[in-house]
């Protein structure tokens, strides 16, 4: 019986579901992080009758035929773009991005990253850094002798010393984006890297080409609605449990075909 076969991938399609929800909510603290959304897809179809089959010799076309759905299948996790709110840190390497745009860093591979993720942090040799420690680029060192930063909307990184008026420009942060921002692939650590789908990364200085610009002091929250998750968590469960009974149902009716009086 078909039934069967078409309600386990239903339980298996609820369960994919429930990992993505399950996940978005693990993620509702972290930093800069977009919630993912299941997306599923129906299978094919097995053809009884035909559309448009002619039914006789007076050539009577069927308009619709016999069509026997075989059940559904992932399609997709897709991420959902959306700018999270911003919530006030105080620190000097902690930078928000307001728009469009990721911080590129430099993994130990020296392959690239890219990420939301403006908690930053100074290495032992004054260089800012990820909370992992990779490089952000372009390599920006702070010197011993500085007493503050200062990080202005357009990523420049100035530097105040106790011997000078006027601050010094130590470097600049640059932005990168891409066509397809849903096409990066997911590494973990906040960490996106660059696929085929995505296309090439497209590095600028923040505030042009309809990059965002930073604003320090702050980080981004993550842009999962707990509300909505817990709402679709419930109708997740409740698919999972009207194909359960679809199991037993078709359960019940191979077992009266089969009971022997």
């Amino acid at each position: 019986m078909r039934a069967l076969k078409i309600a386990a991938t239903g339980m298996s399609a609820q369960q994919m579901r429930v990992e993505v929800i399950s996940n978005n909510l693990a993620n509702m603290n972290t930093t800069a992080y977009d919630a993912r959304r299941a997306e599923f897809a129906d299978l094919h179809y097995q053809q009884m009758t035909r559309a448009g089959t002619i039914n006789g010799a007076d050539g009577t076309v069927v308009p619709t035929g016999v069509q026997i759905g075989l059940g559904v299948r992932p399609a997709a996790v897709s991420v959902v773009l959306s700018q999270g709110s911003l919530s006030q840190t105080g620190g000097d390497l902690d930078l928000a991005i307001e728009g469009r745009g990721y911080l590129e860093v430099t993994l130990p591979s020296g392959r690239p990253a890219y990420t939301r993720d403006g908690a930053l942090k100074r290495s032992a040799e004054g260089l800012i850094v990820t909370s992992d420690g990779y490089a952000v680029a372009p390599d920006i060192t702070i010197p011993d002798d500085a007493r503050s930063i200062s990080v202005n909307a357009q990523g420049e990184v100035y530097g105040y010393f106790a011997d000078q008026v006027q601050p010094e420009l130590l470097g600049q942060f640059s932005l990168a984006s891409f066509s397809n921002e849903k096409g990066l692939e997911a590494k973990g650590s906040n960490l996106f890297l660059e696929t085929a789908a995505s296309g090439p990364a497209f590095v600028a200085a923040p505030g042009e080409n309809g990059l965002g610009t930073f604003r320090q002091g702050y980080l981004e929250s993550s842009s999962v609605d707990a509300v909505r998750e817990v709402t679709e968590l419930i109708e997740a469960q409740r698919g999972y449990e009207l194909n359960a009974k679809v199991i037993t149902a078709a359960d019940q009716m191979l077992g009266a075909t089969t009971k022997v009086r």
